[in-house]
C-alpha cells in the first residue's frame, strides 16, 4: 500500500452531511421523563420575573431558563417598567408577594403549561408559562404576566 504525502487529503474523505451536522447541534428535545419536578423552577422563575419587572434583579439571571424569543419579550416589558418608574420618579423596590399555587397542565411530552397564581399587596396576579424540555432542561419558551 502506498504511503501518501504528509498534508494531503484520501480522494474520498468521509463528510458529514450539513443537514446532520445542523440537526446534532441544535437544541435537542428532552422527554418529560428525564426532566426533573418542574415546580421548584415555576416557582422560582415566577419570582424571579417579578423582581426583574421591579428593576431590583438583572434580566440576565434568569437567561439560562428562558428561550432567546421569552429572553426578549421580558427585556422589552422591564425596559418599558424602568421608563415607567423613571417617569414618575418611583426607585425600584423590592416586590412582596405569595405564591398562592401553581397549575400545571401537560399537553404533550417535554412540554408544561402553568399558572402561577401570585398575591401582592395590592392585588392578586397570574403569571403563565410555557415549559419545554430542551438539551436535558426545562426552559420558559413563553412568559405572560396577567
Amino acid at each position: 500500500m502506498a504511503s501518501m504525502p504528509a498534508g494531503s487529503l484520501p480522494a474520498h474523505p468521509v463528510t458529514a452531511r450539513a443537514a446532520d451536522v445542523d440537526e446534532f447541534f441544535a437544541p435537542q428535545r428532552t422527554s418529560t421523563s428525564a426532566l426533573p419536578d418542574p415546580d421548584p423552577l415555576l416557582r422560582n422563575l415566577t419570582r424571579g420575573v417579578l423582581e426583574v419587572l421591579a428593576g431590583v434583579r438583572e434580566i440576565e439571571q434568569l437567561a439560562r431558563w428562558l428561550t432567546e424569543d421569552a429572553y426578549r419579550a421580558l427585556l422589552t416589558r422591564a425596559n418599558l417598567a424602568t421608563r415607567a418608574r423613571s417617569a414618575r420618579g418611583v426607585p425600584a423596590t423590592r416586590p412582596v408577594h405569595a405564591i398562592r399555587s401553581v397549575r400545571l397542565c401537560v399537553p404533550a411530552d417535554g412540554v408544561i403549561e402553568a399558572v402561577v397564581v401570585v398575591a401582592t399587596p395590592a392585588r392578586t396576579r397570574a403569571v403563565a408559562v410555557r415549559l419545554q424540555g430542551i438539551d436535558r432542561r426545562w426552559r420558559a419558551t413563553s412568559l405572560a404576566l396577567l
